[in-house]
């Protein structure tokens, strides 16, 4: 639905900065044209020139943003519910890793998987995602590491983008994990940054992503990746700070990074890197959650520097096999002491800053109509619920796609 109509009868959160709780407007008015806002505000002072344009009413029922996931890895083969299940019988990292478990059962899988396949997968747990409210989703390769798969990945999350009305942002995440047999460094320099090179080249990467960690790579061996990334002109992101403080925010932030993802053992003195550098904090519940974590990030440190905290799902088949945005946002909360306004804006206007998109995560003139319509009566329910979806329409660049009745 492309044409000019108005938006009747609803409350509106807006998100915006600077506002009253939530951006909220009481029996709110929105004009849509050409996939864009073209007005927003209370009806009573909607211009006389959208007096005659149709009207689409939803009985007072709650809009916001469409809901983006900033951080995904649902582009891969098979699942790790084995694994799940041996770690609850008892057995430990690594006796699962002998039995074959871990991300290298999930690269043999992706390896081993035709493209089709990985879509076919992939557009399920997509649709899962789009009925929750979803606009946007980044998508994450990491389970080839090498040429062949990380570009198949890549594909398979732009081919998403033409088979579904969602917006896809690919991430390159080559830096992932070392493949086995391989020396790290020969990895970065031999197979990582020439499919980043192959990738960019291909017009497959919206950005440039790794993990900084004991378990994967240095600060120093990020650094080189991220220098390519910056020569060809792409944004970067960071697993960061997960399992252990490597200085992987502070490498983040040095680069300008749109983010940093996971902060749990992020510090104060990191939060103050990424204020300056304007990083998003990705806070990521579900990992927590699935490894039974301990070390919270450092929300109030955040806080207190004004640093933007994103919320996404992390759904992935090893450590966060979460496949729902309101319950990250509940998980959010109860896990990490948002508040409910903190993660609607996580998963909304923050979320958007995180992946560089300007005209998306809050309701404004000139943004696109993109939007989810609540059966609740306050934004807080949004947060509140587990396992509750109360997602009634949802509109995308101006379409209406969906509505229960």
């Amino acid at each position: 639905m492309q044409q000019t109509f108005k938006i009747t009868d609803v409350s509106v959160a807006t998100m915006a900065v600077d506002t009253d709780a939530y951006g909220l407007i009481p029996n709110g008015e929105i004009v849509v044209g050409q996939g864009r806002v073209l007005w927003i505000g209370q009806a009573k002072d909607c211009p006389a020139d959208y007096s005659d344009i149709t009207q689409i009413g939803y009985a007072g029922r709650l809009i916001t943003p469409a809901l983006i996931d900033c951080h995904t890895h649902i582009v891969h083969g098979g699942n790790r519910a084995r694994e799940f299940e041996m770690r609850l019988q008892g057995a430990s990292y690594e006796e699962v890793a002998r039995a074959g478990g871990g991300i290298v059962s999930t690269v043999a899988a992706t390896r081993g998987e035709s493209a089709e396949g990985l879509l076919k997968s992939a557009l399920a747990r997509v649709d899962t995602l789009i009925a929750q409210g979803v606009s946007t989703i980044e998508i994450k390769s990491g389970y080839g590491l090498d040429m062949e798969t990380e570009l198949k990945m890549l594909r398979v999350a732009r081919k998403i983008g033409a088979l579904r009305p969602v917006h896809i942002v690919t991430s390159y995440l080559g830096a992932h994990a070392v493949p086995a047999g391989m020396d790290a460094d020969a990895y970065i320099d031999k197979i990582c940054i020439p499919t980043l090179q192959a990738a960019h080249a291909q017009g497959l990467v919206d950005a440039v992503d790794g993990f900084c960690e004991g378990i994967a790579f240095t600060p120093a061996q990020i650094a080189r990746v991220f220098d390519m990334a910056k020569a060809l002109g792409l944004p970067i992101k960071l697993h960061a700070e997960q399992l252990s403080h490597l200085g992987g925010t502070a490498l983040a932030a040095r680069y300008g990074a749109l983010s940093a993802d996971h902060v749990e053992y992020a510090t104060a003195d990191d939060a103050v890197l990424m204020a300056q550098s304007g990083t998003v904090a990705v806070l990521l519940p579900g990992a927590f959650y699935t490894l039974n974590e301990t070390q919270v990030p450092p929300v109030a440190a955040f806080r207190a520097h004004n640093v933007a905290m994103a919320v996404g799902t992390d759904w992935n088949p090893g450590s966060s096999p979460l496949g729902s945005v309101l319950l990250a946002m509940n998980m959010a909360c109860t896990l990490f002491g948002l508040t409910p306004e903190e993660a609607l804006a996580g998963t909304t206007r923050e979320a958007a800053k995180a992946l560089g998109l300007g005209d998306q995560g809050v309701i404004k003139a000139g943004n696109r109509a993109d939007f989810a319509v609540w059966d609740v009566n306050e934004p807080a329910e949004l947060a509140y619920g587990i396992g509750i979806n109360p997602l009634y329409a949802r509109i995308w660049g101006g379409d209406i796609l969906e509505e229960q009745q």
